[in-house]
């Protein structure tokens, strides 16, 4: 039977590993070093979608560069609220004033992937590249200032986009998800499925037994 395909994940994000972990699938972890800032005025986007697009494609081919042979996954989130866009907080009292402002509303979260098969022609690699974004509407709870300031406290809203959670802390204060859960947490398992697929690479090779290959 073939062995499983490698899979390097091109984010130090804990939360995409673990979705990616329990899927079946034991990526590689290697991070990127991109200027995010740089590669969004490089680009000139300002949508949500875009934003999060270019920086996955960004991320996956600064890896790609150095991976061993593999399928290289690059991923970005943001939270698009209002019309704008919103990344990690740069701090606890702007991680604060965004969620009194996304408490009791509905955001809605952009992850883009990004795929680059990095594989050697005699691996089967076609040095394919292609990448889509998926969007999830989540919905707040109605904090008060109290709960707020505890959830900010803990740092957790600190590291992540829009700041909130929904794998951890920040899970109670989502009242419901309209779309694929698992690209709230950081990436869409149907989604990286359908971008494998359009590079020849089924689903199940990723999987880390051989079994029902």
């Amino acid at each position: 039977m073939p062995a499983a395909l490698s899979l390097v994940l091109a984010s130090a994000s804990p939360a995409r590993l673990a979705t990616l972990t329990a899927a079946g699938v034991d990526p590689i972890v290697i991070v990127s070093t991109v200027d995010e800032t740089a590669v969004v005025e490089r680009y000139g986007v300002s949508a949500a979608e875009d934003i999060a697009l270019v920086l996955a494609k960004a991320k996956a081919e600064d890896v790609a560069g150095i991976a061993p042979d593999a399928l290289v996954l690059g991923c970005d989130s943001v939270l698009e609220l209002d019309g704008e866009v919103h990344g990690k907080p740069a701090d606890a009292e702007q991680a604060a004033l965004r969620w009194k402002r996304m408490r009791g509303r509905s955001g809605v979260l952009h992850t883009g992937h990004w795929v680059v098969d990095a594989r050697d022609g005699d691996a089967g690699g076609g040095g394919g590249t292609l990448g889509a974004v998926a969007s999830t509407t989540v919905r707040f709870a109605d904090l008060t200032d109290d709960e707020i300031a505890a959830y900010v406290a803990t740092g957790e809203p600190l590291a992540v986009a829009g700041a909130f959670t929904l794998d951890g802390l920040g899970g109670a204060y989502v009242t419901g998800v309209e779309g694929d859960h698992h690209n709230v947490v950081g990436v869409s398992l149907p989604l990286l499925r359908d971008l494998l697929k359009d590079l020849g690479v089924p689903w199940h090779r990723l999987w880390r037994t051989a079994d029902n290959r």
